[in-house]
C-alpha cells in the first residue's frame, strides 16, 4: 500500500519552540513501508516500488496494514550518512553497502488511519511497534531545541534538521508548514565558464580549473543579469563558452570527487 507523503516547507534558521519535535534530517532516500496481505513493500515517494532493492528490511516484523515513513541511508566509516553511498546501493545489486532504515512516522497501523493523530501520539505508536531489527533505527528527535540540535548537525557536517510541530497530523501528499527543513548549506566562490543551449544548466569550476559541476537555479533577475554582461568566447552543439564570472553559490557539500551537490546561485563576485 503506497500512501503519498508528507512533504517538508523550508526556512533559513533554526528556532527554539517547545511546540515543535527537532529530528535529523537525513540524508538518504525516502521510503514510504508497509505491509498487505502478509507482505512488506516498499515506496519511493513518487510511487515507485523498490521492493526487491532492499530485501533486508522485507522480515521487518509489524501488524498487518501499517504504514511507515522514514529514510534509508547507508553511513560511512564516521557512522554519518553517505549519499552518494546509498544511492551506489539504490542503483546496483551488486554494491556491499549496509542499509539502515530510519522510521520517523507511522501512517497506519493496524489496517487503520492514524494519520489524524498529532505527531506525538504517532511517535507513542511507533515506540510500540518495538521495532528490533538490525537494519531499522526508530527516530524520537528532541523537543523545543531547535538551535543547539542544528549546531549539532553543523559539527557534525550533517544535512540539516527538521523542525517537526508536536500536535500536528500527518498531511498525506502536502507541503506543509507543520514540517520545516532547515539545511546546512555551505557557501563556495566559483566561476561561471559556460551555460547549455537550452538555458538550463551552467558549468561551473573552481578558480583553480577544476571542474565543479553544474548549476541549475539562478533567480530570473539574475540569469537576466548575467546574460546582458556574458562575453562569448565560443560554443559547441550543446554548449556557449564564456569569459569566467565569478560567483558565490550555496549548496549540500561535495561529492567524492569534488562537485558540488545541488549548487544555487547566491551574489556575484567583484
Amino acid at each position: 500500500m503506497f500512501i503519498a507523503p508528507m512533504l517538508l516547507d523550508s526556512a533559513k534558521e533554526p528556532f527554539d519552540d517547545e511546540n515543535y519535535i527537532a529530528e535529523l534530517k537525513f540524508d538518504g532516500i525516502r521510503i514510504i513501508l508497509s505491509k498487505q496481505d502478509g507482505k512488506i513493500k516498499l515506496y519511493t515517494r513518487h510511487n515507485n516500488e523498490v521492493t526487491n532493492k532492499f530485501p533486508e528490511l522485507h522480515d521487518i516484523d509489524i501488524p498487518e496494514g501499517t504504514v511507515l515513513d522514514g529514510e534509508i541511508i547507508v553511513t560511512n566509516s564516521d557512522g554519518l550518512p553517505d549519499f552518494e553511498s546509498v544511492m551506489e546501493r539504490f542503483q546496483s545489486s551488486k554494491s556491499s553497502h549496509q542499509i539502515v532504515y530510519c522510521v520517523f512516522d507511522v501512517i497506519r497501523l493496524n489496517e487503520i488511519s492514524i494519520a489524524s493523530n498529532p505527531l506525538f501520539k504517532r511517535k507513542e505508536f511507533l515506540r510500540s511497534l518495538n521495532l528490533n531489527h538490525p537494519n531499522i533505527f526508530v527516530i524520537e528527535g528532541v523537543q523545543g531545541k531547535g538551535k543547539a540540535y542544528f549546531e549539532m548537525a553543523k559539527e557534525k557536517n550533517l544535512e540539516g534538521i527538521v523542525l517537526k510541530k508536536a500536535n500536528s497530523p500527518y498531511e498525506i501528499n502536502k507541503r506543509s508548514e507543520n514540517w520545516i527543513k532547515v539545511i546546512n548549506y555551505q557557501y563556495t566562490d566559483v566561476l561561471i565558464t559556460g551555460y547549455t543551449k537550452e538555458d538550463i544548466k551552467f558549468l561551473l569550476s573552481y578558480p583553480d580549473g577544476l571542474s565543479a559541476g553544474f548549476m541549475e537555479f539562478m533567480p530570473f533577475d539574475e540569469r537576466k543579469y548575467f546574460h546582458s554582461i556574458k562575453q562569448i568566447e565560443y560554443e559547441n552543439d550543446d554548449y556557449v563558452f564564456i569569459k569566467p564570472l565569478l560567483c558565490n553559490v550555496k549548496h549540500r557539500f561535495k561529492t567524492k570527487n569534488g562537485k558540488l551537490r545541488i549548487p544555487s546561485f547566491n551574489s556575484w563576485r567583484d
